[in-house]
Formats: C-alpha cells, sequence, structure tokens
C-alpha cells in the first residue's frame, strides 16, 4: 500500500510541476526574447497594469499536440493592493478554432509543487494541461505568486492566488503572437491547491476583473477551511503540506509572528521547506507536528491566538483563506459575487483533504445561491483524482463555453 501510495504522489508531483517545458526554436513572437534566468527575475520597479507582459520566452511542451507556448512574467497585485511581478505559461493550440465563436481560454492553477522558485510549475507546464489543449483551448497557467529568485511561494493565501489567476488570463489576451481576444470566454480550473486558487478567482473576478468574461469554475481536492485541513495534516502521513502551507502563509503575512517562535530544529525544517519541492518536503516531514518544531511546544490552537502588529491574530488570518464565506449571486449583497456555475470534486478515498470540508465548501456555495455541481465520486485518493476528473472537467468547461446551461446538484 505504501509503495502504491509513494508512485501516486510522484505521478501528482509530475504532472503538476515536473521538467516539461525546454527552450524552443525562435517561432514565437519576436518580442519574447527573455532568457529563462530573466523571466524568472523579479524587476526592480513593477510598471503597467494588471496582465501586463514584463518578460517571456517561448518554451515547447509536450501536451500532445501542435502548439506555441511561452513562460511569462506579468504583472499582478497582491493581498495588499501593491503590484507584483508573477509567473506562468501561455498555451495556445496551432489548430485553428473549429469551436463556436472564438478560442476560449482555461486559466489553470495547479497543484502543490513546492515553494521554491525550482518548483515553479512554468519551468515544467505539466500533463494536467493537456486535457485543455487537446480539446482546442489556450491555456493561462499561473505558477501563483512567490515563485521569482529570492522569493517563497504564498501557497494558500486566497487572494494572492485568485488574483495572479485572473491576470494570466489577461496576460494571454496581451501577449503578442497568441491571436486571442479579450472578449472571449475564460474557464477557471485548478486542483488541490490550484482548486483553492480557482474557487478565490471564481470569488474575486466581479470585483477584480469585470474585464475577464467568466463563464464557469472548476475546482477538485479543495481545502476550503484551513483550520479543518491543518488539523487533519499535523502528525500525519502527509505533514509536509501542512509545512509548505505554514511557511508559504508566514511569506503572505511577513509582519506576523513565525521565525521567533521556531526552536532550532523548526527553524532547519523551515529553511528547508521553502528550497525544496514537494516530493522531498513530503518526504522530510513524515508524521511531523507543529508543536515539535516550535519553542515552548506549541499547538496549532495556540499559535492561532497569537497576533501581529495591527492586531489581528494568526487565528483570524487562516479564517479569512475559508472559502464559500460571505458568497452570493450579483444582488445579493454578499462580498464576493459569482455570478457563473461552479464545479467542484473530490475522490472518495481522499487522503489530504476531509470529506466534511470539501463537503462544506461545497454546501456554502448551494447555501449562497451559486450553481454548483459536486461530484464526490471518482474512485480515487488525493494524488491521483485530478487526472481521473480532467477529461470531465475539460467537457464541463466546454458546455460553458458553447453557452449551454449547467445542472446544479444541490
Amino acid at each position: 500500500m505504501r509503495r502504491r501510495l509513494g508512485r501516486a504522489v510522484l505521478a501528482f508531483a509530475l504532472a503538476a510541476g515536473s521538467s516539461l517545458a525546454v527552450a524552443a526554436p525562435a517561432a514565437a513572437a519576436p518580442d519574447c526574447r527573455a532568457t529563462a534566468d530573466a523571466v524568472m527575475t523579479p524587476p526592480e520597479a513593477i510598471t503597467g497594469d494588471p496582465g501586463d507582459v514584463l518578460a517571456c520566452r517561448p518554451v515547447t511542451l509536450r501536451a500532445g499536440v501542435k502548439l506555441h507556448a511561452w513562460q511569462v512574467q506579468y504583472v499582478s497585485t497582491d493581498l495588499r493592493g501593491q503590484k507584483i511581478a508573477v509567473s506562468g505559461t501561455i498555451a495556445v493550440p496551432d489548430a485553428p478554432w473549429t469551436g463556436p465563436g472564438v478560442r476560449p481560454v482555461v486559466a489553470h492553477a495547479s497543484a502543490a509543487t513546492g515553494l521554491a522558485t525550482a518548483c515553479a510549475p512554468s519551468r515544467g507546464a505539466g500533463t494536467d494541461l493537456a486535457p485543455y489543449l487537446r480539446a482546442g483551448y489556450a491555456v493561462a497557467a499561473a505558477d501563483g505568486v512567490g515563485f521569482l529568485k529570492g522569493q517563497t511561494h504564498t501557497t494558500l493565501a486566497g487572494v494572492n492566488a485568485g488574483h495572479a489567476l485572473l491576470d494570466a488570463a489577461r496576460t494571454a489576451f496581451r501577449l503578442p503572437g497568441t491571436a486571442l481576444l479579450p472578449f472571449t470566454a475564460v474557464g477557471l480550473a485548478g486542483y488541490s491547491e490550484g482548486g483553492a486558487a480557482a474557487l478565490w478567482a471564481a470569488q474575486l473576478a466581479a470585483s477584480y476583473a469585470p474585464d475577464v468574461h467568466v463563464v464557469g469554475a472548476a475546482a477538485g481536492g479543495v481545502p476550503g477551511d484551513l483550520r479543518a485541513t491543518a488539523a487533519a495534516l499535523d502528525g500525519g502521513l502527509f505533514a509536509g503540506l501542512l509545512a509548505e502551507a505554514v511557511a508559504g502563509l508566514s511569506a503572505a503575512y511577513p509582519s506576523m509572528p513565525f521565525t521567533e517562535l521556531l526552536d532550532d530544529r523548526g527553524r532547519a525544517a523551515m529553511a528547508d521547506v521553502r528550497t525544496t519541492c514537494l516530493p522531498a518536503a513530503l518526504s522530510g516531514f513524515y508524521f511531523a507536528r507543529i508543536e515539535d518544531l516550535t519553542a515552548g511546544r506549541l499547538t496549532l490552537d495556540r499559535l492561532y491566538d497569537l497576533d501581529g502588529p495591527d492586531g489581528r491574530t494568526w487565528g483570524q488570518i487562516i479564517d479569512d483563506q475559508r472559502l464559500g464565506v460571505n458568497v452570493g449571486r450579483p444582488g445579493s449583497g454578499a462580498k464576493y459575487t459569482v455570478p457563473f456555475p461552479v464545479l467542484q470534486y473530490r475522490g472518495t478515498a481522499d487522503e489530504v483533504v476531509p470529506t466534511s470540508v470539501e463537503d462544506a465548501t461545497a454546501a456554502a456555495y448551494c447555501r449562497a445561491g451559486i450553481t454548483t455541481r459536486y461530484r464526490r465520486d471518482y474512485d480515487g485518493g488525493h494524488f491521483d483524482t485530478a487526472g481521473l476528473a480532467a477529461q470531465d472537467v475539460a467537457a464541463w468547461l466546454g458546455a460553458r463555453f458553447t453557452g449551454l446551461p449547467a445542472a446544479g446538484t444541490c
């Protein structure tokens, strides 16, 4: 069993961020001539609007179809409203679009790959993009915030993730050589960490990116409640995912107490998790508990009570990442309005995100009156359900692109 699970985890990591992208001949737009190093190096100053291209280079993806693809650095906005540079991948099939209207775009967020620059999905652009490209859709794949050199990926910081994904779609329309039109339909998609990013993008689209024509969002394996998910991971086989979340959220909220709370072992462990990718993070934290890494053996609940310089506690910040809170249809008065349908899905044997968490996220969307289809029938664990559902997700998004009505399961 352990050997089969290990193979599933490795396959999941490779699909999400393996090194499948290599430098391509200069067949793409002539303006995209940056080096790989330049694309992953943050600029000294950031100018332009969200979605503007800062640097790009052509790459080759192994997606089973002929295409043009670019690794890009583009402008986004962080959770404080500050302009930042982030990285991602834009890909467009070479074959003419034969569907109705113009070629649609899937804005895709990757599952967890790690926190270091070497782990950035755009350095590999794995096989999770292939189902969309084979269907003829263009893809705008966001790495997420914090993968550029000298940074730490701010995994599971909801606003950061949602902004980066929506701005990736904007980048697809502005990148020279894509021939994509800004009024085309956009579908949001992601799994696990990427599923949370897709739902955050769905919640933020109306207010942050009304110019992006989002027609649906598909999200699987979603850790919609970080408190409950952290409690399930702490001390377990996949405690490495919790270690990544702790390090990533501390990078997103640097004024909050963190490093000073760690003991020597904890400081070494966090240094490791910031510089390794997912497989090493998982293997390095088997059955680790947060209290074993902190001075004074602080449990998660005790950490949640600690406050920062503005008086907000870690618990409040963690709760701010919860999905399905204050959401509603347009005109509901909710903070986050979602005017398009949503697909949520999970595996029957998900060993990372508790069933109750995913059920609660779907139920919250249903209560808010958002057309929601929730599938719980994929016969897999957390690390293989993305692959099992891939064709269904592409087909569901395809129906949204053609304007077919969506059936919910609420």
